[in-house]
C-alpha cells in the first residue's frame, strides 16, 4: 500500500481507501463485512470511510466493530453528517445542534473516542456557514474530530468554507466527490479550488458503481445481486448503463491487459493519477474484491495510456454536472 498527504495537512491516508456506504448493515451480511474490512487491514488499508446515514445508522456500527481490536493510531477513520438520520426537524442538516448531537451519536456507533476526519455530506444552505463552521471547532477543541473535511460542494461553496476554517483555525482538509473515468465533474472548477485552499480529495465511486469493471454487457440483462439491482444503488448507476458507456467501457480491455491490470484495477488507479487525489475509496461484498482493487496502489498509468483511455471513452465522459 502506497500512502498520500490529505491536502496541505499531516495527515496521511492510504492510496486506497475502505467504504461501507451500500454494503455494511444493507447488502451483506455482518459476517462479510467483517471479512472485508480484515481483507483490507490485511493489503495494508487504513482509511475507513462511513457516514451516520449509511443504512440507516447501521454501517458505522458494523465498521466500529469490525474494527474493534486494532489499534486506533494506526487507523483513519472518516465519517459524516447532513441527512436526516431520525424523524425531528433537528435530525438533518449542518445546524450546530444536528453536528454536535451526531458527533457524539458517531463516536458511540464507531466505538471510538475521535475520528480522524469529519465531513459535511452535502452544503446546507438553510444555515449559516459560520453556525456549521463554529460547530465543526468546537468538536476539534474537545478532541472528537481531528479534521473537517466536505462532501460534494461546489467550488465557490469550498472557497467560502476555507475562508471561514482560515479565521477559526479549523483543519478544513478535504473534499470527497464523485470521481471516475466516466464522471470527471470536478476537474474543471473543484480541483483548482481545492489546491488553492489546501484541500486533497478522498474520491468516491472511482469505479463508476461498478460499470468500470466490465461485468455490465451491452444488451445483456444486469448480474443478480449487482449493484444496479440494488433499491440505492441503481439510481446513481443508471447514468451509466447506455449501451454506447458499456460498449466504450469494453473496449477498454486491451488497454488493461496489456498493463496486467483488470478494469477495475485501471479505473482505480485512473483516479490516483491526479496530483489532487489523496485517495480512492472502494467498496466491496466479498474480501477477494478489496484484495483485487487494493492492487492499483502505486500505479502509474504513462501519457500515452491516459490519451488512449480519453480516445476510447470519447463523449461518453460527463464533465459538467446534469442540470
Amino acid at each position: 500500500m502506497e500512502f498520500r498527504r490529505l491536502g496541505r495537512s499531516g495527515l496521511s491516508v492510504s492510496e486506497i481507501s475502505y467504504g461501507n456506504w451500500i454494503t455494511h448493515g444493507s447488502q451483506v451480511e455482518e459476517e462479510q463485512a467483517h471479512a472485508c474490512v480484515r481483507a483490507a487491514l490485511d493489503v495494508g488499508i487504513t482509511s475507513f470511510d462511513t457516514a451516520d446515514v449509511y443504512a440507516d445508522t447501521r454501517a458505522e456500527s458494523v465498521l466500529g466493530r469490525a474494527l474493534a481490536g486494532q489499534r486506533r493510531e494506526s487507523l483513519e477513520i472518516f465519517t459524516k453528517v447532513f441527512w436526516p438520520t431520525g424523524p425531528g426537524p433537528n435530525d438533518k442538516g449542518l445546524g450546530r445542534k444536528h453536528i454536535i448531537e451526531s458527533a457524539n451519536a458517531s463516536l458511540r456507533r464507531l466505538g471510538t473516542d475521535y475520528v480522524d476526519l469529519y465531513q459535511a455530506h452535502r452544503f446546507d444552505e438553510t444555515v449559516p456557514l459560520e453556525e456549521t463552521f463554529l460547530a465543526f471547532a468546537d468538536l476539534v477543541r474537545a478532541g472528537k474530530v481531528l479534521y473537517v473535511g466536505v462532501s460534494e460542494w461546489t467550488a465557490d461553496q469550498i472557497r467560502r468554507g476555507a475562508e471561514l476554517a482560515r479565521e477559526l483555525k479549523v483543519p478544513f482538509i478535504s473534499n470527497q466527490p464523485q470521481y471516475s473515468m466516466l464522471w470527471r465533474v470536478i476537474e474543471s472548477e473543484v480541483v483548482p479550488a481545492s489546491a488553492e485552499a489546501g484541500l486533497g480529495q478522498i474520491v468516491w465511486s472511482p469505479i463508476a458503481q461498478g460499470v468500470l469493471t466490465g461485468k455490465y454487457l451491452p444488451g445483456r440483462p444486469v448480474p443478480e445481486g449487482s449493484r444496479a439491482t440494488d433499491e440505492n444503488g441503481r439510481n446513481f448507476i443508471a447514468r451509466f448503463m447506455r449501451d454506447e458507456v458499456l460498449e466504450r467501457v469494453q473496449n477498454l480491455r486491451p488497454v488493461a491487459d496489456e498493463l496486467g491490470l483488470s478494469l477495475a484495477q485501471l479505473a482505480v488507479a485512473w483516479v490516483l493519477q491526479n496530483d489532487n487525489v489523496a485517495s480512492a475509496i472502494v467498496g466491496a461484498t466479498r474480501p477477494e474484491q478489496v484484495t483485487e482493487n487494493a492492487k492499483a496502489a502505486g500505479v502509474t498509468l504513462e501519457a500515452d495510456v491516459l490519451t488512449r483511455i480519453d480516445e476510447i471513452l470519447g463523449d461518453v465522459v460527463a464533465t459538467t454536472p446534469p442540470s
